[in-house]
């Protein structure tokens, strides 16, 4: 990419859309104080044709133009990077129609369109090589050697999502059954927290499978689980099988050392770890037997920090973390390519998985 010289007043915007809302930062190309943020209480809609860019517009622009207004006027935004959840499969209309609405309405040279497990990482790891696992009701893994990315579960709580919030609810409300049957490998102790939360076991199913939100239903057991793991031995090992999953998918796409490499980190973002200590320490065992020479670290950052990050890195022509069609994807405006049409980079090496 050429260098671009920056005015002053020039901004990034970084943006972080999931299923708690839309979350917006506007900060300076030098990084100087801190960003002026915004929250956006709706999520953005999903459809048949996928995440709904219209609505994100209708949600971010006043935002973006009210943090403007708060910065004392001006509206050029130099460059912008859009984390969203679900965008690897589901982001194909942000794609289309994002880049010429953004430049159109701020002047916006460069825009990063990224999966939200991209905009974590940048936020926990930076641009260093590592890995991230981000976990709360599912559960993904990411990590780059910075030429290509791997990629490890996050299919969803039926076919993966392993060491998740809905997996670890999933596994304490399977215990709870079996004791209210009496068949082996019951916990006495979950079925009373299931009757307590849930009511009569015999109604739990009706309850839930109706339901169109069921892992976060199953997530919302998982704490459960964990205030019982110290007095009972069932949920104990429910939370030790969720420390191996999380070590494999994180071993699976970490980088691996060479000689004399002093290793890796690993960041362990989301709301599944403030679980705390009942699940801490035996994925802290896990990792260090299954990843000896990786560290474990809390993210530094959350995924809105990381779009920010992947912004101004854009805007100074140091964008280290590799590109690729679906989970990181830039776009040039018509101006800055030279062209008639926007010019788009995409990585050229396919996610591993």
């Amino acid at each position: 990419m050429e260098s671009h010289g920056h005015a002053a007043g020039e901004y990034v915007l970084g943006v972080d859309s999931g299923g708690s809302g839309l979350r917006v930062a506007l900060g300076t190309v030098a990084g100087e104080g801190p960003p002026a943020m915004s929250v956006c209480d709706e999520p953005v809609r999903t459809g048949p044709a996928g995440i709904d860019a219209a609505h994100l517009l209708d949600q971010l622009l006043p935002a973006v133009r009210h943090l403007l207004a708060r910065h004392g006027g001006g509206d050029r935004i130099a460059t912008a990077a859009i984390g969203a959840a679900g965008m690897a499969t589901l982001g194909d209309q942000l794609r289309a129609e994002l880049p010429a609405a953004l430049a159109d309405a701020f002047g916006l040279r460069q825009l990063a369109l990224a999966a939200d497990a991209v905009t974590a990482y940048a936020g926990a790891v930076g641009q260093r090589p590592g890995a991230v696992v981000a976990a709360g009701t599912g559960l993904i893994a990411l990590g780059t050697d910075l030429t290509q990315w791997r990629r490890a579960d996050g299919w969803g709580h039926l076919l993966g999502d392993s060491g998740g919030g809905a997996w670890i609810g999933r596994a304490g409300l399977d215990a709870a059954m079996r004791a209210h049957d009496g068949r082996r490998g019951g916990s006495p102790a979950l079925l009373t927290r299931l009757e307590a939360v849930f009511g009569p076991p015999p109604e739990l199913p009706g309850l839930l499978y109706p339901r169109t939100d069921r892992p976060a239903v199953l997530a919302s057991f998982a704490p459960e689980v964990a205030a019982c793991a110290a007095h009972d031995p069932v949920a104990e090992a429910i939370l030790r099988d969720a420390a191996g999953h999380i070590a494999e998918a994180a071993a699976a796409v970490c980088p691996k050392a060479g000689a004399g490499d002093a290793g890796y980190e690993v960041a362990l973002t989301g709301g599944l770890f403030r679980m705390g200590e009942p699940l801490l320490l035996p994925l802290r065992e896990e990792l260090a037997r299954q990843l000896p020479q990786a560290r474990a670290v809390p993210g530094s950052g959350d995924p809105l920090i990381g779009s920010l990050r992947i912004a101004r890195a854009l805007a100074t022509d140091g964008l280290r973390l590799p590109l690729h069609p679906t989970l990181l994807r830039v776009t040039v405006s018509p101006q800055e390519s030279g062209t008639s049409r926007g010019a788009t980079e995409q990585g050229s090496r396919p996610v591993s998985h």
